[in-house]
C-alpha cells in the first residue's frame, strides 16, 4: 500500500477543512475516496471539489461498508464519534477520530475496548496540538527531569472568543443534546489533552462552572478548575469564550524553576540551586534562589491537522508510532467530565477516573432526549 484510501465521515466545518488540506497536497499519503454526510449540499460541495470520482454517502454505515476505503476520519457530531468508530473497526477499517473522543467516558471506553480487540488496525485521535514544537519541547523538558518534580501548573486559556452569532448559526451547537457541552467539549479538548500529555493526570478535580454566563446558551461558557496530583502538586485551569482580548499563558512550576509558554515563546526561569536544596541550606532569613531567565530555542514546524493525518497514514503504511494513540483520547475527557460533574455536585472534589455512571446520569438530566449511546 502506497497511499491510504480515506473516507471522511461528517463534512461540516472541520471535515471540509481536512478535505481542502488533502486537495492542496498537504497529505500526500492520503487519498480521499469517499465522503459521508446527512446534508446533501455538503456532499455536492465535496463532489464539486474532488470530481465525480469521489463516492458520497448520506450515512456513515454505507461508507464504512462500501469497500472503497482503508480508513475513516470521523468528524461527525461529538456523540457519534464512538459508535461510528466501533462500526468502522468491526468492518476492518483504520480509524482517526476528531476531538473530542466522545461526550462521556463510558462510550469512549467501549470504543477503546473494541480497538483493543483489533491490534492490527491503527486507531488515533486528531490531537493536532501535539505536533506543535512548543508543547513538544515542554513535554521533553518535563520528561527529562530538567524541571525537577512538578509543584504547580496554571493554564489561562481564554483566547477562545465566540460571539453570540457563532452560536446562532446551528441548532446543535452549544446544546446538551447536540454537542454535549460548551467551551470544554468544543474549544478545549486539545488543551485538556496537552495538559495531561505534558503534566500527567491529576488525581482529583473541583470547579466553578458558569452556564450561559456570557452568551445565551445552555452549556458552560466560563470555567475555573482546580486540580491535585498524587505527588501533592496542584493545578488551575481557566477558560472562557467571553474574554476579549483573551490570554493563552501556561506556567509550570517545579523544584528547579518555572516554564512559561506565551506568545509563541518558551521561557525557562531556571534556579541556580533547586528550591528544596536552597531552603535547606539558606540561613540568612529573607532571601531567595538565584534565577536565570532562559528563552528555550524551539525547532521544527507546527504541522497541525495535516501532520496528524500524515502520521496516521504512515502508521498504516509503515507501522510508524502514532503521535496521538486513540486510547489516550479518554484522558482529556476524564478531566472535562470531572469538571462538569464537580459543578453539578455543587463544587465537590471529584476523583479521577470519574464515576462514569454518575456522570451519565447527571448528563441525562440536562438533555431533552435520551443520551446517544
Amino acid at each position: 500500500m502506497s497511499r491510504v484510501r480515506l473516507g471522511i465521515i461528517g463534512y461540516g466545518n472541520i471535515g471540509s477543512q481536512h478535505g481542502r488540506s488533502m486537495m492542496a497536497g498537504k497529505t500526500p499519503a492520503a487519498e480521499l475516496t469517499a465522503v459521508a454526510d446527512v446534508n446533501p449540499d455538503r456532499l455536492k460541495t465535496a463532489r464539486d471539489n474532488f470530481g465525480e470520482g469521489l463516492k458520497t454517502f448520506d450515512n456513515a454505515g454505507s461508507l464504512i461498508h462500501s469497500g472503497c476505503c482503508d480508513g475513516v476520519l470521523i468528524a461527525a457530531p461529538h456523540y457519534y464519534h464512538p459508535s461510528i468508530a466501533i462500526e468502522a473497526m468491526e468492518a476492518g477499517l483504520h480509524v482517526l477520530v476528531e476531538k473530542p473522543a466522545g461526550v462521556y467516558t463510558k462510550q469512549v471506553e467501549r470504543m477503546d475496548a473494541v480497538a483493543a480487540k483489533h491490534p492490527e488496525l491503527v486507531y488515533c485521535m486528531d490531537f493536532n496540538q501535539r505536533t506543535n514544537p512548543l508543547y513538544q519541547k515542554v513535554k521533553e523538558l518535563l520528561d527529562s527531569g530538567e524541571l525537577g518534580q512538578m509543584k504547580r501548573v496554571i493554564w489561562i486559556i481564554t483566547d477562545w472568543y465566540r460571539s453570540q452569532s457563532y452560536y446562532d448559526q446551528g441548532g446543535w451547537r452549544a446544546t446538551w443534546d447536540g454537542e454535549g457541552g460548551g467551551v470544554l467539549l468544543n474549544q478545549n479538548p486539545h488543551n485538556l489533552d496537552l495538559w495531561q500529555w505534558m503534566c500527567g493526570m491529576p488525581k482529583r478535580v473541583k470547579a466553578n462552572v458558569y452556564y450561559g454566563k456570557h452568551r445565551n446558551i445552555d452549556v458552560e461558557d466560563d470555567v475555573t478548575a482546580l486540580a491535585e496530583y498524587e505527588n501533592g502538586a496542584t493545578g488551575c485551569y481557566i477558560t472562557t469564550v467571553g474574554d476579549a482580548p483573551g490570554t493563552n499563558r501556561l506556567e509550570i512550576d517545579g523544584e528547579r524553576g518555572k516554564l512559561v509558554v506565551e506568545d509563541g515563546k518558551l521561557k525557562f526561569y531556571r534556579l541556580r540551586m533547586p528550591e528544596p536544596e536552597f531552603n535547606a541550606s539558606y540561613k540568612k532569613g529573607l532571601g531567595k534562589p538565584e534565577v536565570w531567565e532562559c528563552e528555550i530555542p524551539v525547532k521544527g514546524t507546527y504541522t497541525s491537522h495535516p501532520g496528524i493525518i500524515n502520521n496516521f497514514c504512515d502508521a498504516v503504511i509503515k507501522g510508524t508510532k502514532p503521535i496521538a494513540p486513540g486510547e489516550e483520547g479518554v484522558k482529556g475527557l476524564q478531566i472535562s467530565n470531572a469538571i462538569h460533574l464537580s459543578s453539578w455536585l455543587e463544587g465537590q472534589w471529584v476523583d479521577l477516573p470519574v464515576d462514569a455512571d454518575l456522570f451519565l446520569k447527571k448528563l441525562q438530566e440536562r438533555c431533552k432526549e435520551p443520551v446517544i449511546l
